[in-house]
């Protein structure tokens, strides 16, 4: 009798601490940041070094890298658009830092030419969010789509890679 009700109540004592482990995992869940959703709290620390990968295409096989310094309110650095199979954009980037928002000004050598592109980007915790392109015909030009959302998601990487 006595080995039952010590088994029942090494049982219980269990059960409660496990279900403690599990409310305690909801809470640090709740707690931790959704890379998807920007606060203000993103705002980075400045004079800070950050880079940033995008694959996308059929297979993946297209690759956008930013890699930016963040001093102050200043933001510079380098992006470089890398298809598989057409010409490359690479470039620098200089633009400013307004709480987690980043507006540049990308110039970029391809085919033998420079040219500039207006870019929107907003730091989320540990990726880095960009408004879409679009293409107009008349100019046949891409531009930023100002009404877009952010949609364009970039991984944070190691900077010296």
């Amino acid at each position: 009798m006595k080995i039952t009700l010590c088994l029942l109540l090494a049982g219980s004592l269990m059960a409660s601490c496990s279900g403690n482990n599990s409310k305690n995992k909801d809470t640090a869940s709740v707690g931790s940041k959704d890379t998807l959703q920007a606060t203000a709290s993103d705002a980075p620390p400045v004079n800070m070094q950050y880079c940033f990968y995008h694959t996308d295409g059929t297979q993946g096989q297209d690759t956008t890298s930013v890699s930016m310094l963040i001093n102050e309110n200043k933001v510079t650095g380098k992006m470089s658009w890398l298809p598989k199979e057409k010409d490359a954009r690479k470039g620098t980037l200089v633009g400013t830092l307004k709480e987690n928002a980043i507006k540049a000004v990308w110039t970029y050598g391809q085919e033998g030419s420079t040219d500039t592109m207006t870019v929107d980007f907003q730091l989320r915790g540990n990726a880095l969010a960009q408004k879409p392109y679009q293409y107009d015909a008349k100019t046949g030009r891409q531009f930023t789509n100002e009404k877009a959302d952010y949609s364009v998601i970039y991984n944070m990487k190691n900077c010296a890679n």
